[in-house]
């Protein structure tokens, strides 16, 4: 078991990375092709792929299809432990440390370990985080868990400490899909001030204009997806404020 080298090589170039979120229900075979062809330019750095609830069996396809006309790394975020693939390159193996719900924090990962131990993907301990945004996710309710208070900075900073000395080797802070508002820079630069690894962030943020905020305010990797869903367009701009930094 390995970190995913590509992540921490870009980090060590001080290079921001831009990740889009694929939730598989609510892509077809032209979107796919459309995102990878924003890959191949340069404009993506991973393709994140899960959901918090799957309903249609697209997963394997879209990752095949993926694989097929990209050499993006592609990087399972599981919902469950039934969004495991080995045809995928990473996975982010997600310990839910905001919640207090053991079967996010540790009694999913024990099913899933000896698959993981037999496949060839790389996996990646890390520190799921949700923060409120205005509204109840997907995401929270499926994990029947409470989203961190978005103007609690020091709940924050503290949990994301503790994932670190638990061993961890990513935070990601999400706001949660279609979220109101994304995490505040205030709380990313709280967090990044306290950690030395490294921080993502996920959920609200649809503009350029958000996406270069979180950025400024200490994100590594800057995650999108609903905004993407509706105007794949939006990768270029977005893309670029990522890439300036």
């Amino acid at each position: 078991m390995h970190l995913n080298p590509i992540i921490y090589d870009g980090l060590k170039q001080k290079r921001k990375q831009f990740a889009v979120l694929i939730d598989p229900d609510k892509y077809d075979a032209s979107h796919i092709s459309v995102l990878s062809e924003y890959a191949n330019n340069g404009l993506i750095d991973y393709f994140f792929i899960g959901g918090s609830l799957l309903t249609e069996d697209h997963l394997d396809k879209w990752i095949d299809l993926l694989k097929a006309n990209t050499r993006t790394p592609v990087v399972l975020f599981p919902g469950n432990t039934l969004q495991i693939c080995p045809k995928a390159d990473a996975i982010l193996f997600l310990s839910l440390i905001s919640g207090r719900n053991a079967e996010m924090l540790i009694g999913k990962h024990v099913i899933a370990a000896p698959y993981l131990k037999s496949s060839s993907l790389e996996i990646i301990p890390t520190g799921y985080m949700l923060i409120d945004s205005g509204k109840q996710t997907a995401a929270s309710y499926m994990s029947s868990s409470q989203p961190i208070p978005y103007d609690k900075h020091d709940i924050a900073v503290c949990t994301a400490m503790a994932g670190e000395m638990l061993g961890l080797k990513l935070i990601y802070m999400d706001a949660g899909s279609g979220a109101l508002n994304p995490v505040s820079e205030m709380m990313i630069k709280q967090v990044k001030s306290n950690i030395s690894i490294p921080l993502i962030i996920g959920g609200g943020i649809n503009t350029a204009e958000k996406a270069q905020k979180a950025c400024g305010a200490g994100a590594d990797i800057i995650v999108v997806g609903n905004a993407i869903e509706k105007k794949p367009e939006v990768i270029a701009s977005i893309s670029s404020s990522i890439k300036s930094f």
